[in-house]
């Protein structure tokens, strides 16, 4: 790009980007004449072959609008009300979702467990189980580890690390759903099959997330063994989060997956973080956590960061210490290095 930068951008999430074309040009195709609803369509069919060649088996799939319905309804499935879920203590699921998941269920509980950059361990996860009281009618019983991917740290598990927190679930009689928001951005960063780090790899359900990846409104929970899906499309129903007009929704997906867009679009986003992370670690402000995926967390003085959003360049203040940028599957490099250029000031 010659000539002067245009002035500012938005990086306090990648849920503030449009519609990726392919993508929006498959919802006008959609619109054209008529279609069975409530998941009757061609549409829905095709997404459904799709995953299962993505995944390389076959899956059930429910298409749905929203990453907390996917989440809650995938816990729901797989806890009881008298269980409990361990996860992050900062994951999606029990710092953002306001008790969907405690709802869906039932009243099953969320169990928080520490972890650097967002991780969990095996060895967290084992101590916790060991302590929670299994078979003691007093306590919450253990039903399922939610692990997220990419993490909420921007962070990515790798196959080996997904397999070793299954194994040390699954020791304990616990199933394993993944929360995908980010899930193409950890796929493009590992560069590996996306059934190496989901069922391959002991996860029973993933939420796999579109919206942030260039759909408009589109998510879709993949149950990797049908048999267990039985009863999640009455639990869909019954939520609210079963759409008439759901060939809408798998129109998204489906583009969003064809010839390989999501990983691209997901590829971009992440070399637009790392180029802002080595901008900005040139600048004397590394990030606090590893960059694997669309985030970077950095402290930034408020002075500078007073001068940052002068400038029109928006981030997430995230937690005292560190304000978060997150860039998107169409962040242009300009906006990077303005960014860059403006907390040098």
């Amino acid at each position: 790009m010659t000539g002067p930068l245009p002035r500012g951008y938005d990086f306090r999430s990648d849920n503030v980007a449009g519609v990726a074309p392919a993508v929006m040009a498959a919802l006008t195709a959609a619109s054209t004449g008529t279609a069975p609803s409530y998941g009757a369509d061609p549409w829905t069919a095709r997404l459904t072959a799709q995953l299962s060649a993505l995944f390389e088996r076959e899956v059930a799939v429910f298409p749905l609008v929203t990453g907390t319905g996917a989440n809650a309804l995938a816990l729901a499935g797989l806890v009881p009300p008298w269980g409990a879920v361990l996860c992050h203590e900062e994951s999606h699921i029990t710092a953002d979702e306001c008790n969907a998941p405690e709802a869906f269920t039932g009243g099953a509980k969320l169990v928080g467990l520490p972890g650097a950059h967002g991780k969990l361990t095996p060895d967290t996860v084992t101590a916790a189980l060991e302590r929670a009281g299994i078979g003691i009618v007093h306590h919450a019983q253990p039903a399922a580890l939610s692990i997220t991917q990419a993490t909420e740290a921007g962070t990515v598990y790798t196959p080996d690390e997904i397999t070793a927190l299954s194994a040390a679930a699954r020791g304990f009689g616990l199933s394993v759903h993944m929360d995908g928001a980010r899930f193409a951005n950890a796929v493009a960063h590992l560069g590996c099959s996306p059934a190496d780090v989901t069922w391959r790899a002991g996860v029973d359900m993933l939420s796999l997330g579109a919206t942030k990846g260039g759909a408009m409104m589109a998510e879709a929970l993949v149950v990797f063994d049908p048999a267990r899906a039985e009863g999640l499309a009455f639990r869909r129903k019954r939520a609210g989060h079963l759409v008439s007009k759901m060939r809408f929704v798998s129109a998204q997906v489906e583009a969003w997956l064809t010839d390989g867009l999501w990983l691209r679009l997901a590829a971009h986003a992440n070399t637009q973080a790392r180029r802002l992370a080595d901008g900005l670690t040139a600048a004397g402000y590394p990030p606090v956590h590893p960059v694997e995926a669309n985030e970077v967390f950095v402290p930034l003085p408020d002075t500078v960061l007073t001068r940052l959003e002068a400038a029109g360049y928006l981030c997430h203040r995230w937690d005292g210490a560190s304000v978060r940028f997150v860039t998107a599957f169409d962040t242009p490099p300009w906006a990077v290095d303005g960014a860059v250029a403006a907390v040098r000031g």
